[in-house]
Protein backbone atom coordinates (compact mmCIF):
# COMPACT_ATOMS: atom_id res chain seq x y z
CA UNK A 1 0.00 0.00 0.00
CA UNK A 2 1.39 3.45 -0.48
CA UNK A 3 0.04 6.60 0.87
CA UNK A 4 0.00 9.35 -1.69
CA UNK A 5 -0.91 13.62 -1.27
CA UNK A 6 -4.27 14.54 -2.93
CA UNK A 7 -2.56 17.68 -5.34
CA UNK A 8 -3.13 19.41 -8.04
CA UNK A 9 -2.29 16.61 -10.82
CA UNK A 10 -4.96 14.06 -8.70
CA UNK A 11 -8.00 13.61 -11.59
CA UNK A 12 -9.74 10.96 -10.16
CA UNK A 13 -12.24 12.85 -8.36
CA UNK A 14 -15.16 10.41 -9.27
CA UNK A 15 -13.49 7.74 -8.68
CA UNK A 16 -12.56 9.31 -4.63
CA UNK A 17 -16.23 10.39 -4.53
CA UNK A 18 -17.58 6.66 -5.08
CA UNK A 19 -15.26 5.60 -2.46
CA UNK A 20 -16.34 7.79 0.43
CA UNK A 21 -20.07 7.52 -0.92
CA UNK A 22 -19.55 3.46 -0.46
CA UNK A 23 -17.50 3.84 2.76
CA UNK A 24 -20.05 6.00 4.62
CA UNK A 25 -22.90 4.33 2.96
CA UNK A 26 -23.59 1.86 6.15
CA UNK A 27 -24.64 5.05 8.02
CA UNK A 28 -27.14 6.47 5.52
CA UNK A 29 -30.15 4.86 7.45
CA UNK A 30 -28.62 5.00 10.82
CA UNK A 31 -27.88 8.55 11.11
CA UNK A 32 -30.07 12.07 11.79
CA UNK A 33 -29.30 14.42 10.11
CA UNK A 34 -27.78 12.84 7.27
CA UNK A 35 -23.84 12.60 6.30
CA UNK A 36 -22.65 16.11 4.80
CA UNK A 37 -20.77 13.52 2.93
CA UNK A 38 -23.76 13.18 0.83
CA UNK A 39 -24.09 16.82 -0.40
CA UNK A 40 -19.93 16.08 -1.86
CA UNK A 41 -19.82 16.38 -5.74
CA UNK A 42 -16.36 15.57 -7.89
CA UNK A 43 -16.29 19.77 -8.03
CA UNK A 44 -16.79 20.13 -4.12
CA UNK A 45 -14.36 17.62 -2.94
CA UNK A 46 -11.39 18.91 -5.62
CA UNK A 47 -12.21 22.26 -3.79
CA UNK A 48 -12.13 20.50 -0.42
CA UNK A 49 -8.73 18.80 -0.81
CA UNK A 50 -7.29 22.46 -2.69
CA UNK A 51 -8.73 23.97 0.90
CA UNK A 52 -7.36 21.10 3.32
CA UNK A 53 -4.78 18.94 3.25
CA UNK A 54 -5.87 15.56 1.36
CA UNK A 55 -3.92 11.76 1.23
CA UNK A 56 -5.27 8.79 -0.65
CA UNK A 57 -4.33 5.42 0.29
CA UNK A 58 -3.15 3.60 -3.02
CA UNK A 59 -3.49 -0.70 -3.43
CA UNK A 60 -1.76 -0.41 -6.84
CA UNK A 61 -3.51 1.38 -9.07
CA UNK A 62 -6.90 1.35 -6.80
CA UNK A 63 -7.96 3.95 -4.46
CA UNK A 64 -8.74 2.15 -1.19
CA UNK A 65 -8.92 4.59 1.50
CA UNK A 66 -8.66 8.89 2.24
CA UNK A 67 -8.44 11.39 4.79
CA UNK A 68 -8.85 15.25 4.72
CA UNK A 69 -6.83 17.43 7.33
CA UNK A 70 -7.40 21.04 8.50
CA UNK A 71 -5.21 22.57 10.43
CA UNK A 72 -6.78 24.32 13.92
CA UNK A 73 -5.89 26.55 16.40
CA UNK A 74 -4.65 23.87 18.52
CA UNK A 75 -5.13 20.77 16.66
CA UNK A 76 -5.39 18.89 12.61
CA UNK A 77 -8.82 18.23 12.57
CA UNK A 78 -9.29 14.64 10.75
CA UNK A 79 -12.36 14.69 8.37
CA UNK A 80 -13.62 11.92 5.98
CA UNK A 81 -11.25 9.16 7.04
CA UNK A 82 -12.61 6.64 4.69
CA UNK A 83 -11.85 3.00 3.33
CA UNK A 84 -13.42 1.16 0.89
CA UNK A 85 -15.61 -1.56 2.37
CA UNK A 86 -13.58 -4.30 0.78
CA UNK A 87 -10.52 -2.78 2.02
CA UNK A 88 -11.12 -2.36 5.73
CA UNK A 89 -9.56 -4.03 8.85
CA UNK A 90 -6.26 -4.07 6.59
CA UNK A 91 -4.63 -1.18 8.31
CA UNK A 92 -5.56 1.46 5.89
CA UNK A 93 -7.19 3.84 8.37
CA UNK A 94 -4.26 3.46 11.09
CA UNK A 95 -1.96 4.49 8.35
CA UNK A 96 -3.63 7.26 7.34
CA UNK A 97 -4.08 8.75 11.10
CA UNK A 98 -0.21 7.97 10.83
CA UNK A 99 0.00 10.33 8.33
CA UNK A 100 -1.91 12.70 10.33
CA UNK A 101 0.48 12.37 12.87
CA UNK A 102 3.01 13.66 11.09
CA UNK A 103 1.15 16.56 9.34
CA UNK A 104 0.29 17.44 12.88
CA UNK A 105 3.85 17.39 14.38
CA UNK A 106 5.10 19.60 10.86
CA UNK A 107 2.21 22.09 12.00
CA UNK A 108 3.73 22.11 15.74
CA UNK A 109 0.02 20.89 16.16
CA UNK A 110 -0.18 18.65 19.79
CA UNK A 111 -3.73 16.14 19.23
CA UNK A 112 -6.15 15.22 16.66
CA UNK A 113 -8.99 16.04 16.52
CA UNK A 114 -12.32 14.01 15.07
CA UNK A 115 -15.92 14.06 15.29
CA UNK A 116 -17.96 10.80 14.80
CA UNK A 117 -22.13 10.87 14.90
CA UNK A 118 -23.33 9.56 18.59
CA UNK A 119 -25.12 6.73 17.01
CA UNK A 120 -22.02 5.15 15.85
CA UNK A 121 -20.64 3.50 18.66
CA UNK A 122 -18.37 1.04 17.10
CA UNK A 123 -16.17 3.86 15.37
CA UNK A 124 -15.90 5.10 18.78
CA UNK A 125 -14.90 2.23 19.60
CA UNK A 126 -11.92 1.98 17.35
CA UNK A 127 -11.15 4.99 17.69
CA UNK A 128 -10.41 4.35 21.54
CA UNK A 129 -8.58 1.62 20.73
CA UNK A 130 -6.34 4.05 17.80
CA UNK A 131 -5.45 6.16 21.41
CA UNK A 132 -8.29 9.12 20.86
CA UNK A 133 -10.76 9.94 23.88
CA UNK A 134 -14.05 11.83 23.82
CA UNK A 135 -13.57 15.18 24.56
CA UNK A 136 -16.98 16.49 24.25
CA UNK A 137 -20.76 16.21 22.58
CA UNK A 138 -22.54 17.77 20.05
CA UNK A 139 -25.65 19.26 18.65
CA UNK A 140 -25.94 19.72 14.67
CA UNK A 141 -27.46 22.97 14.23
CA UNK A 142 -31.70 22.98 14.69
CA UNK A 143 -31.19 19.45 16.93
CA UNK A 144 -31.44 19.58 21.00
CA UNK A 145 -29.89 16.26 21.38
CA UNK A 146 -26.31 15.29 20.93
CA UNK A 147 -25.93 13.87 17.51
CA UNK A 148 -22.35 14.04 17.22
CA UNK A 149 -19.06 13.74 19.71
CA UNK A 150 -15.87 14.79 19.45
CA UNK A 151 -12.52 12.94 20.42
CA UNK A 152 -9.10 14.41 20.31
CA UNK A 153 -5.73 12.18 20.68
CA UNK A 154 -2.45 13.49 21.47
CA UNK A 155 0.61 13.64 18.65
CA UNK A 156 3.95 12.58 20.19
CA UNK A 157 6.23 14.96 19.96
Amino acid sequence: MNIIRIDEDFQRWEELLELVLSSFAYMNDRIDPPSSALKLTPTTLADKARSEIAYAAMEGDALCGCVFLRPEEACLYVGKLAIAPDAQGRGIGRRLLAVSEEVARSHSLPSLRLETRIELVENHDVFIRWGFEKTAENAHPGFTRTTSIEMRKPVPA
